[in-house]
């Protein structure tokens, strides 16, 4: 019987990734479906691609077959299976990807077997190709994040043409985007992807979000991080002050002798959401741009009633 080269029907290496195999296959199938395809002997080359990919993405099934691949083929380019071979791989993780069992090849059914059922497609019925997920970059300004916003997205959407070929297609799709949502978060939208074949269902749109930096605030997470300066009497006797948040003003409590970068929680002040993030106010000590004589002389006299010498520890 003929061997079967699956990686080069599909068109990729021996060690590609599940994905590289998913978007070979997907690629050759809207290629030379026979309902859509111009492309001379297409239903035989569907009958191949759909073949290889269904051992191709199962690991059993993959595990298997570079098993016999390297037992070689023969002289003239067919292929005889080991004495006794029987295969282990099962058939009940998914179905097949399309094709009927009945247009499964020798070389296939010489390894595999003839088993099993949950065929998307079976002879006489239209075929079912799902449409492919789609992924797009959304970027929001922290605001839109925190209170959540409506964004209209251009998409170049993937569909086949009147000749079969994979064409672009420019839409608008108005999308909610929920408040809280975090920088990195993917946003399912079902069914937005690109269309599907047949009766096949359409993909999803997955839309990855990035939230752009922020003058004030930085984003961890869920959690918000600024910069609060505070004057040097503010931080030696303590106090409550007012700090910004991403909903509004609030006030906090300054202990008596705070220092330079300590960290003071807003519990509940960060991202908004099921479990809301916190708001850390960084304390930041800032001298007066200018000085008077009598707040020289204040200085001056805080400097010999409170002996301190912050460099101790270096040993000067």
């Amino acid at each position: 019987m003929e061997f079967k080269d699956y990686y080069k029907i599909l068109g990729v290496d021996e060690d590609a990734s599940k994905s590289e195999i998913k978007s070979a296959y997907r690629k050759l199938a809207r290629k030379y479906h026979p309902d859509v395809s111009k492309e001379a002997d297409a239903e035989d080359h569907f009958k191949d691609v759909s073949e290889a990919y269904e051992v191709l993405k199962d690991d059993e099934k993959r595990a298997e077959y570079d098993q016999l691949r390297k037992y070689g083929q023969t002289a003239d380019g067919g292929f005889d299976p080991p004495p006794d071979w029987e295969s282990g791989a099962s058939f009940s993780r998914g179905g097949f990807t399309g094709a009927d069992s009945m247009d499964f090849s020798d070389f296939f059914e010489s390894i595999f077997g003839g088993a099993g059922g949950g065929f998307r497609q079976q002879r006489g019925q239209g075929f079912a190709m799902r449409g492919e997920d789609l992924h797009h970059q959304l970027s929001l300004f922290l605001e839109e994040a925190y209170n959540g916003c409506e964004k209209s997205l251009r998409m170049q959407q993937p569909e086949p043409g009147p000749d079969g070929r994979v064409q672009r297609r420019e839409r608008t799709l108005k999308v909610k985007v929920p408040a809280g949502v975090r920088d990195g978060q993917t946003i399912r939208l079902r069914g937005q992807g690109g269309p599907g074949m047949g009766s096949g269902p359409d993909g999803d749109l997955y839309l990855d979000i990035q939230i752009a930096p922020h003058p004030h605030f930085r984003l961890e997470g869920g959690d918000l991080y600024v910069t609060v300066p505070v004057t040097p009497w503010e931080a030696a006797l303590g106090g409550r002050i007012t700090v910004p948040t991403m909903g509004g003003k609030a006030t906090l409590t300054i202990p008596e002798g705070a220092r330079e970068g300590k960290k003071l929680r807003l519990r509940g002040k960060g991202m908004p959401g099921k479990t809301p993030g916190d708001q850390y106010v960084v304390l930041q000590i800032a001298m007066p741009p200018k000085q008077t004589e009598r707040s020289r002389e204040l200085f001056r006299e805080l400097g010999e009633e409170v002996p301190f010498n912050p460099r101790d520890h270096l040993g000067v």
